[in-house]
């Protein structure tokens, strides 16, 4: 589909949300495969990895940065952690069209459904364009393609996970906590990310970073602070 060129973190970079370095080099690693340059690795967040990429590494500014596909479900509270999208978001900034793609799993080793449907929706984002600073948030369900059941417009469900820090010993006195995560909650229903991608939808959500919340703008002012 065009020159593709990958820069992505050395590792694995789950919930560490917008992160960036702000002291300390960016550290960079050329990856070659079967004597050609495949990508370079970042040691870094996936924001870093953007950053370095668009200031550094690239001869010019992308048409098109695509976040992903990543082995596990970014929806509802997930895109206030996920490095996923937020390496979307960071492309967005800077003006560059921006795509997050997740697999709806982080056991499932076939990404061929999700990466079919990213070309396909790649495709109509550069044909069609999209407004400054939005970003499409794609959750693919990971289930064979004959049973995925179409692809379904949403809106981010205002969901939240079970959870519970469990104090724990290590055998030598020293105290800690563990992180025990349950299921993801979904209470909002029609048309949210959650719930298309429980009923085998691909879910397409078009969201941005802009956080003002603009129908409180006048009832504050009513509280008369000056």
């Amino acid at each position: 589909m065009g020159d593709v060129q990958v820069v992505a973190p050395d590792r694995d970079q789950s919930g560490v949300s917008h992160a960036f370095t702000v002291r300390g080099p960016y550290q960079v690693d050329e990856i070659h495969n079967n004597g050609s340059r495949f990508g370079w690795a970042v040691r870094g967040t996936p924001v870093d990895a953007v950053k370095v990429a668009v200031r550094a590494l690239l001869p010019r500014m992308p048409d098109l940065v695509v976040s992903g596909i990543n082995g596990g479900e970014n929806s509802g509270v997930d895109l206030l952690y996920s490095g996923t999208v937020a390496a979307a978001m960071e492309a967005a900034t800077y003006g560059v069209p921006a795509v997050a793609v997740s697999l709806a799993s982080k056991s499932a080793t076939d990404f061929s459904v999700a990466a079919a449907f990213a070309r396909r929706l790649i495709g109509a984002v550069i044909q069609r364009k999209m407004p400054p600073g939005v970003v499409l948030n794609v959750n693919v369900p990971p289930i064979p393609t004959e049973q995925i059941k179409g692809v379904r417009i949403t809106r981010q469900g205002e969901s939240f996970y079970e959870e519970a820090l469990e104090k724990r010993d290590d055998g030598d006195g020293m105290k800690y906590h563990w992180t025990r995560w349950g299921k993801q909650m979904s209470g909002d229903g029609e048309g949210s990310d959650v719930k298309a991608i429980r009923d085998g939808y691909i879910s397409v959500t078009p969201i941005h970073a802009r956080f003002t919340e603009h129908s409180l703008i006048q009832v504050l002012e009513g509280w008369k602070l000056a």
